[in-house]
């Protein structure tokens, strides 16, 4: 069966959040279960109640059984690019297995008790059983989201809360984050927040002390920050840069082209650019990340340019992923790409230099592959300095 969670991402993308849709956690899991309970013959009958249904993707629309292998993905003759009046159906390959096991409970345990927030949850990440239950790397992986669920931005594709004056930050929560990463054993973390333009500095310094908590407890620790755009703010970037991180990670969202039909009006991608270049400037030996949806109406022509922008920016990094839709007000999937699609961007992103390029329908900003090859770069330059000192 599948599950799904929901962008940036982050979801919204704008600097951080994941792109799926928006349930909330116990419909979530009431409707796994009581799927699970159905016959073969019921789930037959409720996937042809599915077909039938013109409100865009659900739930129910994850729960793959054999459509889910890769053998079957040459045979789907679903239309992938969308007409004018029509809602795309999900294509095979954005089916993803439920979260279950012992890890995937005992993060979530631990985050409820230290009133903490992950990006994984608010957004419906689709990867949430591969990186809390361990999956192919062995280690948990979560992404906190710091300040809050609530954003200060509205940006079109994305279904985290939003408010002109959220709650106030919780000062305990740099070292409430420290606490559970420390229960956890992790040797790598992802810090991403959501967008608080009521507070002067967007909540640089709260970052600033989550980094400096967590290094405080170890030392070792690999530290990734999702950051905002601060609404330009380098003095924030800067902060934040040199707060002892390992990895600055903000995400420009998609296409320059699109960025005014796709982001708040606050955001825009020189601006991100910026926040990116900044942050190499004042520690060069920094890794630097973006992310980019695909599908949302862009050319190959525009993706290729933006890869371009952002390698010359220096940007080290670059995931590209899927953008779903999370509600029916929030912007239409112009387009599914396949699985080849994503392969051939990834061999283009490569071949522009970058250190890395995670590509697939599934991949997301806080991606735990990429965090893997990220975590053996990153102990490999340590090693090196070391030897030469």
């Amino acid at each position: 069966m599948a599950l799904l969670k929901q962008s940036c991402v982050t979801a919204r993308f704008s600097t951080n959040h994941l792109w799926l849709s928006p349930r909330t956690i116990l419909q979530v899991y009431t409707g796994c279960l009581s799927t699970a309970a159905e016959s073969a013959p019921d789930r037959t009958e409720r996937k042809k109640e599915l077909l039938s249904q013109e409100d865009g993707p659900d739930l129910q629309d994850f729960i793959s059984g054999e459509l889910s292998e890769k053998s079957k993905w040459a045979a789907y003759r679903g239309n992938l690019k969308r007409q004018k009046g029509e809602r795309l159906r999900l294509p095979p390959w954005l089916k993803t297995e439920i979260p279950i096991g012992k890890n995937y409970n005992r993060l979530k345990n631990t985050l409820r008790d230290l009133n903490l927030h992950t990006v994984c949850e608010e957004a419906r990440c689709p990867n949430i059983g591969e990186c809390w239950g361990g999956g192919e790397y062995a280690t948990a992986t979560a992404t906190i989201m710091l300040m809050g669920d609530t954003c200060t931005r509205g940006c079109r594709f994305c279904s985290v809360k939003t408010a002109r004056q959220p709650p106030p930050l919780d000062p305990n929560e740099p070292y409430n984050t420290a606490e559970a990463i420390a229960a956890w054993g992790l040797d790598y973390v992802v810090l991403t927040s959501v967008d608080r333009d009521d507070i002067s500095d967007g909540g640089a310094a709260h970052f600033a002390k989550t980094v400096s908590s967590l290094k405080e407890r170890n030392p070792q620790i690999l530290v990734e920050c999702l950051t905002p755009d601060f609404r330009g703010d380098l003095a924030a970037v800067e902060q934040i840069a040199l707060s002892g991180l390992d990895v600055y990670a903000h995400n420009v969202e998609t296409v320059r082209e699109l960025q005014r039909y796709v982001r708040d009006p606050r955001a825009n991608f020189d601006q991100s650019l910026s926040v990116l270049k900044h942050a190499k400037k004042v520690q060069p030996s920094l890794l630097t990340k973006t992310s980019i949806m695909l599908g949302l109406g862009e050319t190959d022509t525009q993706i290729s340019n933006t890869m371009k922008e952002l390698r010359e920016a220096g940007v080290d990094c670059l995931t590209l992923g899927q953008y779903m839709q999370p509600t029916k007000r929030h912007l239409k999937v112009e387009e599914y790409i396949t699985p080849e699609r994503f392969a051939h961007w990834e061999k283009v992103g490569n071949e522009m230099g970058f250190l890395y390029t995670a590509s697939g329908p599934l991949v997301r900003s806080s991606y735990k592959a990429g965090e893997f090859f990220l975590k053996n770069l990153l102990k490999k330059r340590q090693t090196e300095i070391t030897c030469e000192d």
